[in-house]
């Protein structure tokens, strides 16, 4: 894994994606007391920054590969992603969802032309179900957060951002499965000279920061968090990568979540998920540890169920 790696899979994905904008908010910046650079993946291809780690994932298949398709298991972003990427690439895309996923995500799905199988709303279902298909089929299984292409193809969102804007001191991302997280740190390892990655969580969700000082893949007993897309754990794969490159991991309360995630939408006119508010509500708890610094937001989605706003 080099520098050489990630560039070649930034062009490789190009035609794919959006290279999505970076927004600025002079009143949100005072708020924080810092310079805030907000990369907006809310306004990527499926409405999510899991269209780069998705279409990295395909387009790293061999022909004979790409002709039996792919499955995931995922209700949500990812589900998506591998949908449209494969779609726009010629493959079958069959994905395993949990019976309760939100009926829009299974139409956005479909709309995409992924097949859908339905399982029940348990890990060990999705994971036993995914294994059928691709048993049955030879479809190749594609991880959401734990598999060194999706991680690569994440990495992307936080290189361009670097090269907007080259003098960030840090950059901040949610945690959730841990992919993106480990994208951007490989990306803040490799493209910068001293900007540091820092995780956004729900203390509620709190995973990734126990295994942080634990040293181990740590899980939750629970998950009752109104971020819904940081619900899941981190993976063998990307695990080592935030150990040896994140700096830490902040958790904040879901009052705290739901203010900022009100901010963005209030001050910056944008729709995101209340997940990208996880590392604004970070850098709002703690605005002496980022007091006159410029730093970076990776919003990762804004795929929001409108009928279910917390505010």
């Amino acid at each position: 894994m080099n520098k050489e790696t990630l560039i070649q899979v930034h062009n490789r994905i190009k035609p794919l994606i959006h290279n999505t904008p970076v927004l600025t908010s002079q009143l949100l910046n005072v708020k924080a007391g810092c310079n805030l650079y907000f990369k907006c993946e809310n306004f990527q291809k499926m409405g999510a920054f899991k269209m780069r780690g998705a279409a990295n994932a395909i387009l790293a298949l061999s022909d004979e590969e790409r002709l039996c398709g792919v499955v995931t298991h995922s209700s949500g972003n990812f589900a998506q992603a591998v949908s449209l990427a494969a779609q726009k690439l010629g493959v079958k895309a069959y994905i395993v969802m949990p019976k309760n996923a939100p009926q829009v995500k299974k139409d956005a799905v479909k709309t995409y032309e992924g097949h859908i199988i339905e399982c029940d709303s348990t890990l060990q279902a999705r994971e036993a179900t995914a294994k059928k298909v691709k048993d049955e089929y030879g479809a190749t299984f594609l991880h959401p957060s734990n598999q060194d292409e999706v991680i690569f193809g994440n990495s992307t969102a936080a290189i361009e951002l670097l090269e907007e804007q080259p003098n960030l001191d840090i950059i901040l991302t949610p945690v959730g499965g841990g992919g993106l997280i480990a994208g951007t740190a490989l990306a803040a390892h490799y493209f910068s000279d001293n900007c540091i990655v820092i995780g956004g969580e729900p203390m509620e969700a709190d995973d990734a920061y126990r295994s942080l000082i634990s040293g181990k893949i740590e899980t939750n007993e629970k998950t009752d968090t109104i971020a819904d897309g940081l619900r899941t754990h981190l993976g063998d794969r990307n695990f080592p990568i935030i150990q040896k490159y994140v700096d830490k991991i902040i958790r904040v309360e879901e009052n705290e979540i739901v203010e900022a995630m009100k901010l963005i939408w209030e001050r910056m006119k944008i729709i995101t998920e209340p997940s990208c508010a996880v590392p604004f509500a970070a850098v709002l708890k703690y605005k002496d540890e980022f007091k006159n610094k410029n730093v970076g937001i990776i919003l990762s989605g804004g795929n929001v169920d409108l009928k279910n706003l917390p505010f």
